[in-house]
């Protein structure tokens, strides 16, 4: 949850103190970054708060290594790196377990987003990411926090029952092993079902702080290909049944709408677990973290 003074200082509701909840949102939110472009780090710096985390990704048919580079120069630029571990994509426990050890090393990770990862069978010895915490290697190399995915959509390979008992089990495992834990959801077209995951997640998991996923400012066709691919697609053909309207309105370039409908129920009370938005960015860190700027910026 968020701090009690920042609850207690909140304004009241109206447009003013929705837009200030939303730059806090922002301002104590993340983002991501592709592995491949390092160089992106120093620009995004300029951009956001130090100490900002920026999640990098591991993409699929890539080893974890290639991940380093962009996290050594995110550690450079002040800000914290974050790796994405997908448990199916490693080939053996010594990849993992080198990687985590030069990550906490070089670029100074605290941090990992532990997901499955969505490939059809297992490259190695973790079907899960269940399967990859009791390993303990995140303990033992020196990591102290691990993110894990959430679903207000839920997932299309795993029934919505299995979900929240994999999530209790994956919780329960993190705490025996002396980790914190935080919770990023996937990004939804439906401001609605956020609101009622995020209620769910409040009496499921009260202690544990969440951050609500957002897709950054890309156009319309980036997003609508992105949704497909995520699982989000129940909430776009929902919207698509209400006329091109509320289409052009939940696929905009710019998450602004969204973000201003979560800080509407965040000052409400009715999302008290969210400590900040993450924002997808798609292949565009650059253009997500000047958005976040300009959001961060207005409230002074």
């Amino acid at each position: 949850m968020l701090p009690a003074d920042i609850v207690k200082s909140r304004p009241a509701l109206d447009s003013p103190g929705i837009a200030a909840v939303a730059a806090e949102l922002v301002a104590c939110g993340s983002l991501e970054m592709g592995a491949d472009a390092p160089e992106d780090a120093q620009r995004i710096a300029s951009l956001l708060p130090a100490g900002t985390p920026v999640y990098v990704n591991h993409l699929p048919r890539r080893e974890l290594a290639h991940t380093l580079p962009a996290l050594v120069a995110l550690s450079e630029a002040g800000l914290e790196p974050v790796p994405h571990v997908a448990a199916r994509r490693i080939a053996s426990r010594a990849e993992a377990q080198s990687f985590l050890k030069q990550a906490v090393r070089l670029a100074n990770v605290r941090k990992v987003l532990l997901i499955g990862g969505d490939v059809a069978e297992p490259l190695g010895p973790y079907g899960d990411a269940a399967q990859f915490l009791r390993d303990h290697l995140l303990p033992e190399s020196g990591v102290q926090q691990v993110g894990l995915a959430s679903y207000p959509e839920g997932h299309a390979r795993v029934a919505s029952g299995k979900i929240a008992a994999a999530l209790a089990d994956k919780l329960a495992l993190a705490r025996a092993q002396g980790l914190g834990v935080h919770l990023v959801t996937q990004f939804s077209f439906a401001p609605n079902r956020i609101v009622e995951h995020c209620a769910d997640l409040a009496r499921r998991a009260p202690a544990v702080p969440l951050y609500v996923g957002l897709p950054g400012p890309t156009s319309p066709r980036t997003l609508l290909r992105y949704a497909q691919r995520c699982g989000v697609s129940a909430s776009l053909r929902a919207l698509q049944a209400q006329g091109m309207g509320a289409v052009r309105l939940f696929t905009h370039v710019d998450p602004t709408d969204q973000l201003t409908a979560l800080a509407r129920h965040v000052l409400a009370g009715s999302a008290n677990n969210v400590v900040g938005v993450h924002l997808y960015s798609f292949g565009g860190v650059a253009t997500t973290a000047h958005w976040m700027n300009d959001r961060i910026t207005a409230r002074r």
